[in-house]
């Protein structure tokens, strides 16, 4: 079982805890969280983009010369795809980008990038974490004292505002819940704090 040490909020060490292997510590599969990255961002697309098609756009509705006898090529409209003003051709229209992922997968590939953290030594475990005021330097100094200055996700086992609002304005710092955390932000933040509480609950939930 991986064994971690717990921090306190000023850096020191207090006690240790072991890490559940079925969780913690498998080997990390790279095409699971794969997939859920990319399944993660195509749900977050709108799919609002949407482009005129010559039946949509104004106009066109006489035929601009006659068939033949010109010299010009035949055309029936003036909002056709070739013309200036005219319509657009196969253009992008409203859609849903979203797609499912089966259940055995969504766990795999979050106890995957659950496992790379703690290889590539980038979860911490904290104590607990205590504001006594909605205070952001609070929260900057706690970061600073246990080496998580970059990109960090927080993950407590439950609402606490203060720590919510005292994160809230430092760029690259999100907070997050055992029940709302995903593989993207796992992966996508470098440092992985978590409080020895919610380790528990993921452990419980995700077994």
């Amino acid at each position: 079982m991986p064994n971690m040490k717990v921090l306190d909020m000023t850096g020191n060490e207090v006690s240790s805890i072991e890490l559940s292997d079925a969780i913690f510590g498998i080997t990390p599969n790279v095409s699971a969280m794969h997939t859920m990255v990319v399944n993660y961002l195509a749900n977050q697309r709108q799919g609002t983009q949407s482009t005129l098609t010559r039946t949509e756009v104004s106009g066109g509705g006489k035929k601009p010369w006659r068939q033949k006898g010109t010299g010009h090529a035949r055309q029936g409209s003036t909002r056709a795809p070739q013309w200036t003003h005219g319509g657009v051709a196969l253009g992008p229209k409203p859609r849903s980008y979203r797609f499912t992922v089966n259940k055995k997968l969504k766990r795999l590939a979050l106890k995957s990038a659950l496992s790379s953290k703690v290889l590539d030594n980038n979860m911490i475990v904290l104590d607990s974490i205590t504001m006594n005021d909605y205070k952001t330097k609070d929260m900057v100094k706690m970061l600073k004292a246990i080496g998580a200055e970059g990109k960090a996700l927080i993950v407590m086992p439950e609402v606490d505002s203060k720590v919510i609002k005292s994160a809230a304005n430092i760029p690259g710092v999100k907070t997050a819940l055992v029940n709302t955390i995903n593989v993207y932000d796992i992966l996508n933040y470098d440092k992985f704090i978590v409080v020895k509480d919610a380790v528990a609950k993921i452990e419980e939930v995700y077994a």
